[in-house]
C-alpha cells in the first residue's frame, strides 16, 4: 500500500466510535432547513455595514465580515441581518458540529437542572458538582482516543495547548529527577526570578506553517502568518520543515516519499542541535492537518516516524486536534487515520468539542495540585451541549455521512480542476475537511468573495487555499450545491 493513499481520501469505513446505524433522511438530520441559498443584498449588506461602524467605535473590528441573525440561521445555513441565506461551509471556523439551532441542542436548555448549571458556574478545580465525574465519563471520555485515560478540561484551543506544553515540561523535568517532584531550595528560589534551575531552559519543536494559538507561549510554535506574531517576544525554540507534497499524490509518490524523509531527518538534526545549545526539546507539537497554515497534509508514515523520534529523545508527542477533532475527517480524531504504534502522549481539542482541553497519558499528569490550574478549568454547560452532540452523531451515524459528503466534494472538485486547470489545483482532504488551491492569492480572495454573491460562506487558509469546514450534518446535496456555485464562479473568471 502506498504511504500516501490515505491522504487524499478517507477510508470507506465508519469511525470506531459510532457505527451500526443507517443514514436517516434529511428531515431527521436537520428538520426545516432552508432549501437553497438566497442572496438579497451585497454581503455585507447595509445593516451589517451600519453595525460594523458602530462596533468599530468600541473595538478593533477589522476582522468582522458580517453580522448574523442567529434566530433565523438553521442547519447548514447562516442568515445575516440583511436577510441573506448563506450555505455555510466554514461554520464559525470549524466549530459548529450540528450547524445552527439544532433541536436536540436547544432542547438541552429546557431542563431546570441544566439552567442551574449555567447560573451556578463552578471553579471546577476546587468545587465541581457531584455529577461531574459521570458527565466526563459519558461525554469526553466516551470518545477519548484509544490508550488515553486522563483528561484536563480548559476553555479554548490556545489555553489547551499552552497548558499541555506545561505538562510536557513538567514530565521531562520529573524524569530528570528520577520520577519525583522533590524540588531543591535553589529550584524554588530561582524559578521566582525566572532563572534556572527552577525555570529551566527547555524547548518545544514545532513546524513551519503551523498554528497552535495566539497566547504568549504557544505563539512561539505558531508560524502561519506574521500578523499573529509581530511585536511579541518569542522563545528560541526549533522549527522544522513540514512536508510540502506535490499533487496529485499518486503521480508524485517518489518525490513525496523523499520529502517525508528530508523533513524527518531535519527533525532529528534540530533536536540534537538544541540539546547541544543547552535547550533540550521536551516535546514535539504537530497538527494532523496544518489548517490555518494552508491545509497541509502529511502521510501516516510521517506521523509514525515522528512518534518514534519523540520516543527516542524522551520528548512528549502532542497532536493538536483543535480544528480536526470531533469528526470532520470521518473519524472522531484525525490521527486515527495514521495507524500510530501507540496513542499520542497528548491530544488537544476545542472547536467542535464545544469546550477546550486535552487527553493525556497518565505519566504526563502533574503529581502535585495547582500545577495546571485556573479558576474555571472548563465549563460544565459546554459538556451538557457536547452530550447532546455526541448522541446525535451516534443516532444519525454522522461520521458515515461525513465520508459520503466528502466523496462528493472531492470528486466534484477534481472534476473542476480538470475543467479549469489554470484556476484551481491540489484538491486534498479527509472527510469533508477539504481544501483546494487557487492559482494565486488574488484569485483565491476573489473566489471567496464571489462565492458569497452566490450564497456560499467559505474561508481561506495559507496563501492560496480555499477551505471547507462544513458541519457534520452537511449532506451530499449540499456538496453538489457548493460544486455548482463554485463552477459558476470559475466559469465567470475565464
Amino acid at each position: 500500500m502506498y504511504r500516501f493513499q490515505d491522504v487524499a481520501r478517507p477510508a470507506a469505513t465508519a469511525a470506531k466510535h459510532f457505527v451500526g446505524t443507517s443514514l436517516r433522511m434529511a428531515s431527521s438530520i436537520c428538520p426545516g432547513e432552508y432549501a437553497a441559498p438566497s442572496v438579497e443584498t451585497s454581503v455585507p449588506g447595509p445593516k451589517s455595514k451600519k453595525l460594523l461602524a458602530d462596533l468599530s467605535q468600541i473595538q478593533q473590528s477589522g476582522s468582522v465580515q458580517l453580522f448574523a441573525d442567529y434566530n433565523k440561521s438553521l442547519g447548514n445555513y447562516l442568515v445575516d441581518i440583511d436577510g441573506n441565506v448563506l450555505l455555510d461551509v466554514y461554520t464559525q471556523i470549524s466549530s459548529m458540529p450540528l450547524g445552527y439551532n439544532h433541536p436536540d441542542m436547544l432542547k438541552v436548555l429546557d431542563s431546570d437542572e441544566n439552567k442551574r448549571a449555567v447560573v451556578n458556574r463552578p471553579a471546577l478545580g476546587v468545587f465541581p458538582a457531584a455529577d461531574w465525574p459521570v458527565k466526563l465519563r459519558s461525554t469526553l471520555m466516551s470518545v477519548a482516543p484509544k490508550g488515553m485515560d486522563s483528561l484536563t478540561t480548559m476553555m479554548c484551543g490556545s489555553c489547551s495547548n499552552e497548558n499541555a506544553y506545561k505538562n510536557m515540561f513538567m514530565k521531562y523535568q520529573r524524569d530528570k529527577r528520577g520520577g519525583t517532584s522533590d524540588f531543591t531550595d535553589l529550584e524554588k528560589e530561582s524559578c521566582m526570578i525566572n532563572m534556572p534551575p527552577g525555570a529551566p531552559k527547555l524547548s518545544i519543536l514545532s513546524f513551519k506553517g503551523s498554528f497552535h494559538g495566539r497566547t504568549l507561549g504557544v505563539l512561539s510554535t505558531t508560524h502561519s502568518k506574521y500578523v499573529h506574531k509581530l511585536d511579541v517576544p518569542a522563545f528560541d525554540w526549533p522549527i522544522a520543515r513540514f512536508p510540502e507534497y506535490k499533487y496529485p499524490l499518486h503521480e508524485n509518490l517518489k518525490e513525496n516519499e523523499q520529502e517525508d524523509e528530508r523533513c524527518l531527518v531535519e527533525v532529528e538534526e534540530l533536536i540534537e542541535k538544541w540539546e547541544k545549545k543547552g535547550n533540550p526539546v521536551a516535546g514535539i507539537v504537530v497538527e494532523p492537518i496544518q489548517s490555518e497554515g494552508g491545509d497541509n497534509h502529511a502521510s501516516p508514515y510521517f506521523f509514525q516516524k515522528l512518534q518514534k523520534i519523540a520516543k527516542k529523545y524522551n520528548a512528549g508527542y502532542l497532536i493538536d486536534e483543535v480544528q480536526t477533532g470531533g469528526g470532520p475527517t470521518g473519524k472522531m480524531w484525525c490521527h486515527e487515520h495514521f495507524d500510530l504504534e501507540t496513542s499520542p502522549d497528548i491530544v488537544t481539542f476545542s472547536k467542535k468539542m464545544q469546550t477546550g482541553g486535552y487527553y493525556l497519558k497518565n505519566e504526563f499528569l502533574p503529581d502535585l495540585p495547582y500545577r495546571v490550574f485556573n479558576t474555571w478549568m472548563g465549563d460544565p454547560t459546554k459538556i451538557v451541549l457536547l452530550d447532546a452532540i455526541l448522541k446525535v452523531i451516534k443516532r444519525e451515524n454522522l461520521l458515515s455521512l461525513v465520508e459520503k459528503s466528502g466523496d462528493v466534494l472531492m470528486s466534484g472538485l477534481r472534476d473542476l480542476e480538470a475543467e479549469f486547470p489554470a484556476l484551481i489545483n491540489s484538491t486534498r482532504g479527509r472527510g469533508t475537511f477539504i481544501t483546494f488551491d487557487a492559482a494565486d492569492a488574488k484569485l483565491r480572495d476573489d473566489i471567496v468573495k464571489r462565492l458569497l454573491t452566490k450564497g456560499v460562506q467559505s474561508g481561506g487558509c495559507g496563501v492560496v487555499g480555499i477551505r471547507m469546514r462544513p458541519a457534520l450534518i452537511f449532506q451530499p446535496h449540499h456538496a453538489h450545491m457548493f460544486i455548482d456555485r463554485l463552477r459558476q464562479v470559475l466559469a465567470e473568471t475565464e
